[in-house]
């Protein structure tokens, strides 16, 4: 039985990424992300950047949470510039954080967009789990801790990771 035949409706799936909900606990860190997410910037500006919306940290706060998000895989060193006695280090996103909510008068319009796509989605689901079977199937087991989550899903998590980064790539390049 896969996770859509369970008799009861599904309309969506919130994916938690442990990695990434757990960096990103503390509200400014999605904050940076945010703002590290249209530029690549030194702590220093995202300090700034932060205090221009109302966030009043120290800057060694801020550097701190920045290492988090690194240490996370959220942020990257995206290039180092050398003057004066040092080092400059500025980080960039690699992710973005999306916490909204759709008014509920958008349903309409989001059926139709969704009932548009729908049939490249199933054909790229179909393409995924027929032609990527064995290497989902090792990804799958690798990530199963024990004998009784195989009852977890698995492999919709993956198949999810796939198609948010396509999406990701495709946004990105267009």
């Amino acid at each position: 039985m896969s996770a859509f035949d369970s008799g009861h409706q599904l309309e969506d799936i919130a994916v938690r990424d442990t990695r990434v909900s757990d960096a990103i606990d503390e509200p400014m860190r999605a904050m940076i992300l945010d703002i590290l997410a249209d530029a690549a910037l030194t702590a220093g500006e995202v300090h700034e950047q932060l205090a221009d919306r109302g966030i009043d940290r120290t800057e060694n706060t801020v550097r701190h949470h920045i290492n988090e998000l690194r240490d996370a895989g959220l942020v990257d060193v995206v290039r180092f510039e050398e003057g004066r006695g040092g080092t400059t280090k500025y980080y960039g996103a690699n992710t973005i954080v999306l916490s909204y909510s759709l008014p509920e008068t958008s349903e309409p319009a989001i059926d139709e967009m969704t009932d548009s796509v729908q049939p490249q989605i199933e054909a790229a689901l179909a393409t995924l789990t027929e032609e990527y079977e064995d290497v989902i199937d090792d990804i799958t087991a690798e990530m199963q801790p024990c004998e009784h989550c195989r009852t977890q899903k698995y492999e919709t998590y993956v198949l999810l990771t796939v198609l948010r980064r396509a999406f990701v790539r495709a946004y990105r390049d267009k």
